[in-house]
């Protein structure tokens, strides 16, 4: 199935959120949305659910050998939202949490001198990653649009044939790809239930054909509150501008941005992303200078343990203000 739209989408394009009584909020799109595969539904494709009274935040703590920290406690936390202090209304150290996670695979010209060793290193993740019959994987392919090439499943097999029926060629689309993925697939329909959401993009972060913006696909990834792991398929060194954009992604959704500078290197990429997924902190509150204002609020975690270093998402965007369901 492909991903897109005719040109005058996204100034049609609004966010929409809704707060009902038990603190549950909708954001949806307006009427107008992009011409996608009628396989998608409306409660499918245009509604992203926020809980806006209790905002989850999923986080790594790791030491100054970039080592995971896994025993610390309430106690050692403090939750700043907006710059104010927040009280901490659940507390857990998540090991065991379903995943939810999008391979978003570039496959453009520029990555065909080393695509297949790619495929086959995307299968070993996938196969290593959905350990728990709960777990779930989708892949997304991208040249000249975005493609949604296999849905939710745990079936690696299935995930694997996806992955390696894709041919490289065309240009580039990652901001589409990214977009899509986390407006459509990785929103939950049943928001009391938590799970690890997260995106693996492997490319070059080069875009020429998106019909979004760099800072549009990262709003939706706030929105989606998904974290974003990046690996870098440039050659030319860390000053590249598409590895500014990847490290930009992964920065501020809590990811990690890796660049392999071999292609043997994929392998620990993903080996330490699979890792990461299992060695994170869970912590909900209720900020107390909400205000159904639509602005994005920044957050912050700080821990009280010495030479320690948080990594979270920079933030959630609050609903706008009396907006219907």
């Amino acid at each position: 199935m492909r991903w897109g739209y005719n040109a005058g989408m996204f100034a049609r394009f609004a966010a929409l959120m809704a707060v009902v009584a038990v603190g549950v909020a909708a954001w949806a799109q307006q009427t107008s949305k992009p011409d996608l595969d009628p396989v998608f539904t409306d409660s499918e494709a245009d509604i992203i659910k926020v809980d806006v009274a209790r905002v989850p935040l999923l986080f790594t703590v790791t030491d100054k050998k970039n080592r995971f920290i896994t025993d610390l406690g309430r106690e050692d936390f403090q939750v700043f939202d907006n710059g104010w202090l927040q009280e901490i209304r659940e507390f857990d150290r998540e090991s065991d949490l379903p995943l939810r996670i999008g391979v978003i695979l570039d496959t453009s010209n520029s990555i065909r001198p080393r695509f297949k060793f790619e495929q086959e290193v995307a299968i070993e993740f996938l196969q290593g990653v959905l350990a728990e019959a709960a777990d779930r994987a989708f892949l997304v392919s991208f040249d000249t649009r975005a493609e949604l090439i296999v849905d939710y499943t745990n079936d690696i097999e299935e995930l694997a044939t996806g992955v390696r029926r894709l041919r490289a060629g065309g240009g580039t689309a990652l901001y589409d790809a990214i977009y899509y993925a986390c407006r459509d697939k990785l929103p939950e329909d049943q928001p009391k239930e938590q799970f690890r959401r997260a995106l693996v993009v492997v490319g070059d972060g080069e875009d020429n054909r998106s019909t979004v913006t760099r800072e549009d696909a990262l709003e939706m990834a706030h929105r989606a509150e998904s974290v974003v792991y990046t690996i870098s398929t440039n050659r030319s060194g860390h000053a590249a501008t598409g590895d500014k954009t990847l490290r930009r992604f992964a920065e501020e959704t809590g990811g990690v941005a890796f660049h392999p500078f071999q292609a043997r290197d994929l392998q620990q990429s993903f080996a330490n992303i699979a890792n990461e997924l299992r060695h994170q902190y869970f912590i909900l509150y209720s900020p107390s200078n909400f205000a159904n204002d639509g602005s994005f609020h920044s957050v912050e975690v700080r821990t009280k343990l010495r030479n320690a270093t948080v990594r979270v998402r920079s933030g959630y965007y609050a609903p706008l203000p009396g907006e219907p369901d």
